[in-house]
């Protein structure tokens, strides 16, 4: 039997020590602020990217390097005979793709998943490989499984201030200013590879509603016939506290789901800014 490796990177909310505690291997996502480059929870922890993001530094995300990308691998296989590298979804970054290109020298020692997931979907597919390989299941069969489960998820987003969409062009100055006057909540989807609009309703009560309406519509529509194998999942920007509260709401409209939570990772975050919050439903495999 195979000795296969887990692999993703820190969009999946999965921090270098929860990754050791799993036995998978994080990449770092790399961030440049004010022209310098930090790690996602290597060189740049939440609260120093939060208070630098309220501090309105200049913020960009990047891609791992090809050559951070293959050290990785290269020290991975020396103790694994394969590979399966779960990545964020290949619609919001070309990490995957350049994930995807560079796996193709090491023949087929390293599956490249394109699952199309991020936050905690893709921290489930982790999950998920971690239950193929306990059955004795090759990097390849896995990678084949995640990519035919890929449509099998929904997430919804809610953000605090229109500003960061703003800066990021997803909607223009005017637009955000009449949002702000109105104080209007955009929800935004993420269903494969896109993040899109859903809706635009007032206030927080009303947007947390129209997202949890949202994952009942899926569970009942287009997951119902697998409902029996659906979780559901929470992230945020938001404190701590307000996260509780949110995890709270979501399993008194869901009893009996699972729920994972996690903080949406800086990569989300620097794109819709603080207090916002997220609610997630996922096939698990």
């Amino acid at each position: 039997m195979s000795n296969v490796a887990i692999v993703t990177d820190s969009n999946s909310g999965i921090t270098q020590k929860r990754g050791r505690e799993l036995g998978i291997f994080v990449l770092p996502m790399p961030f440049f602020i004010d022209g310098e480059l930090y790690y996602e929870d290597i060189t740049l922890s939440q609260e120093e990217f939060y208070g630098k993001l309220g501090a309105d530094s200049d913020i960009s995300t990047s891609q791992p390097s090809p050559a951070s990308v293959m050290e990785l691998w290269e020290n991975v296989l020396k103790d694994y005979d394969e590979i399966v590298c779960i990545p964020m979804s290949s619609g919001l970054s070309s990490t995957c793709s350049t994930a995807m290109s560079i796996a193709e020298e090491y023949n087929g020692r390293v599956q490249v998943v394109n699952n199309q997931r991020i936050s905690v979907t893709q921290e489930q597919s982790v999950y998920d490989a971690m239950t193929l390989r306990s059955k004795g299941v090759s990097a390849a069969q896995i990678r084949e499984t995640l990519e035919e489960e890929k449509m099998m998820a929904s997430i919804y987003i809610t953000v605090d201030t229109l500003k960061y969409l703003k800066k990021g062009g997803r909607v223009t100055p005017a637009a955000a200013a009449i949002g702000t006057v109105l104080n209007l909540k955009p929800v935004l989807q993420i269903q494969g590879d896109k993040l899109d609009a859903f809706a635009k309703v007032r206030g927080w009560k009303a947007a947390k509603k129209t997202m949890l309406n949202a994952v009942e519509k899926d569970l009942s529509g287009r997951f119902r016939d697998e409902k029996d194998k659906m979780m559901l999942g929470m992230a945020y920007t938001c404190s701590k506290e307000e996260a509780k509260e949110w995890k709270r709401e979501i399993a008194e409209r869901f009893p009996g789901y699972d729920i994972i939570e996690a903080p949406l990772s800086l990569s989300v975050a620097c794109h819709i800014g603080p207090r916002a919050m997220a609610v997630t439903c996922m096939k698990r495999v």
